[in-house]
């Protein structure tokens, strides 16, 4: 079971409930930030809220849904600490996580559908972290470059 931060934009609204089924029948904890409507919304607010939720340690991870995913991604990783990708497909979905330490996933809601999604979420949440040197002195210089 994972703690998981769900935000979303007035684009990502339409999936969002479909991604809330998935996560509860994969009995995860979901902390639902909004946007909680299609009246639209400014999603750098939103990905601030995902994002704090995953860095005070109130979610092992984030997820965030908006038309394309990437100015989620964008707005995400102007985040110290945080690592966000945007994932259309299940391999960048796992990899990511597995590679870089991805700690959000960003999900185009316009760009892939709900089935599709659900594969890249179920990737996203199972993978771990490979703790070989490599991929440890890779993330370490990411950090050095939020600096």
């Amino acid at each position: 079971m994972m703690r998981i931060a769900l935000g979303n934009d007035h684009c990502g609204y339409p999936m969002k409930h479909k991604v809330i089924s998935l996560l509860e029948a994969l009995g995860h904890e979901i902390t639902d930030v909004g946007c909680h409507s299609e009246n639209p919304v400014d999603f750098p607010d939103i990905a601030k809220l995902v994002c704090s939720e995953v860095l005070d340690q109130k979610a092992d991870r984030g997820i965030m849904l908006c038309g394309t995913g990437v100015g989620a991604a964008i707005a995400a990783n102007k985040i110290s600490g945080i690592r966000a990708a945007v994932c259309h497909d299940y391999h960048s979905a796992h990899q990511c996580v597995e590679h870089d330490d991805v700690n959000v996933a960003c999900i185009g809601a316009q760009i892939i559908g709900s089935w599709l999604a659900e594969d890249v979420i179920r990737a996203f949440l199972s993978a771990q972290f490979y703790t070989e040197e490599h991929f440890r002195r890779r993330v370490r210089k990411l950090n050095e470059m939020e600096k």
